[in-house]
């Protein structure tokens, strides 16, 4: 049996709760979670505690919210755990070398992809924007890289064809529990080999700014029904009506599909066939939930309900790289 290893989670956002609550149940101990300070939010912006935080303190785990883990008396504070081994999900901070090299056994991250494919700030997003197949969880020991550390465990599942990020997301999440145990177990006995990525396969991802959300009518259905699906709920894929009397709306597309018709029009042509339809720079996209301004979620048909589509309404065409 693999020795028990004194581990500190370092974890902010919720794709961290399943490994927290795996590592919790196993014979590591988790003696400390650090994660990120409580953040205003909400319509009175009051100060709100991370998932991992508010998941650590029903465990009856220590808690520890350093503005920045990479200050001399962050490092201090985790020198005296003296960690057999960190484990770092979705944190949110880069760390450095001083904090990188205190555990014994090293940092170890999971990560939402199956590196070196999509490094980076947004794996998630980024595997349904290219329409990958498959995706997967990996645990990695971690270096002064972008998601560069050599890898350790992995386990792959196949994205479904109407798969948003959120599912994905958290399908992902319970893949990193279901391996972050047997790599530690793996590290303490020794029988788990470090293997060096690929670099040459790698590809990198951003974080995700508010104007990647803006449709660019131009491009194919099939991209921009990936750009629904990978960005829902936020930033949100969004355009503008603009109706033949010159008027002008915003509109959120929170669901939509690619219809079977090759006949073509000028990109942002607007249709009431089969529900509402949009001319994209290659086929035709079926919106079916959509978020008006000023407006509630609704499907694409309740709103035709209320509004009357005539004929010169139009998508405006964005230019969105």
């Amino acid at each position: 049996m693999a020795s028990s290893l004194k581990t500190v989670f370092c974890g902010t956002g919720a794709f961290g709760l399943p490994a927290l609550r795996a590592l919790t149940a196993s014979a590591h101990r988790v003696t400390l979670v650090v994660t990120q300070p409580d953040r205003p939010a909400g319509r009175h912006r009051e100060l709100k505690p991370s998932p991992v935080k508010e998941l650590a303190l029903t465990l009856g785990i220590p808690v520890f919210q350093p503005e920045k883990l990479n200050h001399p008396d962050a490092i201090d504070r985790l020198r005296a755990e003296a960690p057999d081994v960190m484990v770092v999900v979705s944190y949110g901070q880069i760390l450095k070398k001083a904090v990188l090299g205190l555990p014994r056994l090293g940092c170890v991250n999971l990560h939402g992809s199956l590196l070196p494919r999509h490094r980076g700030a947004s794996p998630v997003q980024a595997a349904i924007l290219a329409g990958d197949p498959v995706s997967g969880t990996t645990s990695m020991i971690m270096d002064e890289g972008l998601d560069t550390g050599p890898a350790l465990i992995e386990r792959s599942t196949p994205i479904g064809p109407k798969e948003t990020a959120p599912e994905l997301h958290d399908r992902l999440a319970v893949l990193g529990g279901e391996i972050i145990v047997p790599t530690l177990d793996g590290l303490a006995d020794g029988s788990l080999v470090a293997r060096p990525q690929d670099g040459s396969a790698a590809t990198i991802c951003r974080v995700i700014e508010k104007e990647a959300g803006k449709i660019d009518w131009k491009l194919s259905a099939v991209d921009i029904e990936r750009r629904v699906r990978a960005y829902v709920p936020w930033p949100s894929a969004g355009c503008v009506m603009i109706g033949a009397d010159g008027g002008r709306i915003g509109l959120q597309i929170h669901e939509a599909e690619v219809v079977a018709d090759a006949t073509p029009a000028v990109p942002g042509t607007v249709r009431v066939r089969d529900g509402l339809e949009v001319a994209c720079g290659d086929g035709w996209l079926r919106l079916l939930r959509v978020k008006p301004d000023g407006k509630t979620l609704m499907t694409a048909d309740a709103w035709l309900r209320g509004r009357k589509i005539e004929h010169g309404d139009r998508m405006a065409v964005e230019e969105v790289s």
